[in-house]
């Protein structure tokens, strides 16, 4: 599987979303993509109500795509070969314990040419708490770091992120500025 399939299937479901008129928002790699830190992936992360969810599958399912496995809330595009990762609005990044950040309902979604996609400030909130819960996830974290690096973030971006991931943030912002030497 290449990026182009990722891509192919990130058009996809995107038309499929808009065309049942369910809200949504990009998050995950291609979220990151579409802010300027090229990181390569496998799959899409979409975040959903769970209404929106049940409407999708509703709408798509054996329509070339299917269930990851019974009941499960992700999805598989079979003519791409990719995963669909559902995020439910309401439930907790990370490792899925109570927090302080949640995820969003999608309507807070920024709509841009490849669809609607989580806005930055909240795209690196969740990283933050999802890299700060799971100790499985520090992929999270360094994902902050770079989009810090390849977006240009201005650490005064900090200030309008919640408090309990504040800290990270300020940890991280600091470590950006510093780079290898040739």
């Amino acid at each position: 599987m290449g990026t182009s399939d990722v891509h192919a299937a990130l058009t996809k479901l995107v038309a499929a979303l808009d065309e049942i008129g369910v809200p949504y928002a990009i998050a995950g790699a291609m979220a990151l993509n579409e802010y300027g830190y090229r990181r390569v992936t496998e799959d899409i992360d979409v975040l959903l109500t769970r209404e929106g969810l049940a409407k999708l599958k509703e709408s798509v399912l054996g329509r070339g795509y299917l269930e990851k496995f019974p009941g499960s809330k992700g999805l598989r595009d079979t003519e791409n070969n990719v995963a669909i990762d559902v995020l439910l609005t309401g439930d907790y990044p990370g490792d899925g314990a109570p927090k302080p950040v949640r995820f969003p309902d999608p309507a807070v979604a920024i709509r841009g040419p490849h669809g609607a996609f989580l806005p930055l400030p909240t795209l690196i909130e969740l990283k933050l708490a999802s890299g700060m819960s799971a100790p499985h996830r520090l992929k999270d974290l360094a994902d902050v770091l770079e989009l810090v690096r390849a977006a240009g973030i201005e650490q005064t971006m900090g200030a309008s992120l919640d408090a309990s991931v504040r800290p990270k943030f300020l940890e991280l912002w600091q470590a950006a500025q510093t780079h290898d030497a040739e």
